[in-house]
């Protein structure tokens, strides 16, 4: 059997922050070996929304090309890393809606057995960071999956402190959409855990 993973990287983002986040996960799994697709769940704001605000405007047209996932995505998926921005604790309406399509692959047995995780990004520094991680985790363990947070595994994390999965305090500023050191270490251990342990899963071997 091959050892190449198939990882999906699923996400939204309004104002950058979670795409950074998705990037540096894609680049550290395919740097250890597994073929990755980048999703971003499709907008469901008004454009007037969006205009409000100069970052997710920006953000917005600079992802335009960036394809929206799809069911099919999951069918070749070995591996998913799904991320979302905290809304109120939960996970995004846009990611919510992509979610709410998989009913279809659900009821087929298409989306158990597989590995999953996840990545956030919330406004301030404590609000959101566990509760949506542990929302989107809710939705997985209907799925069936198998669920392969970062935990305390690695130096970094006891350095960003969430072993739920990667997250990100996103300052409003100038700055808003980028990510710091301790955030892209994070991403780049989790993208790499995932995948060694989705080998070591389609092998049949221990991790």
């Amino acid at each position: 059997m091959s050892n190449l993973v198939n990882l999906a990287v699923i996400y939204y983002s309004a104002t950058g922050t979670g795409t950074a986040i998705a990037k540096e996960i894609a680049g550290a799994a395919e740097s250890v070996g597994a073929a990755v697709r980048v999703r971003k769940a499709a907008e469901l704001a008004p454009q007037t929304a969006i205009d409000s605000n100069p970052h997710w405007a920006a953000h917005h047209a600079a992802t335009a090309d960036v394809p929206t996932p799809s069911p099919e995505d999951l069918t070749w998926a070995d591996a998913v890393v799904f991320g979302s921005p905290t809304r109120f604790g939960n996970i995004a309406a846009q990611l919510k809606q992509f979610f709410d399509t998989l009913s279809p692959l659900f009821q087929a047995g298409r989306l158990a057995d597989k590995v999953y995780s996840g990545f956030t990004s919330t406004g301030t520094r404590h609000g959101g960071h566990e509760s949506t991680l542990l929302a989107m985790y809710n939705s997985i363990h209907h799925f069936g999956g198998i669920i392969v947070p970062p935990g305390y595994t690695d130096p970094v994390k006891w350095v960003d402190g969430n072993p739920y999965g990667t997250s990100h305090h996103a300052v409003l500023g100038p700055d808003l959409g980028s990510i710091d050191e301790d955030t892209r270490n994070a991403a780049r251990h989790q993208a790499e855990r995932v995948v060694r342990i989705a080998r070591a899963l389609k092998q049949g071997s221990p991790a």
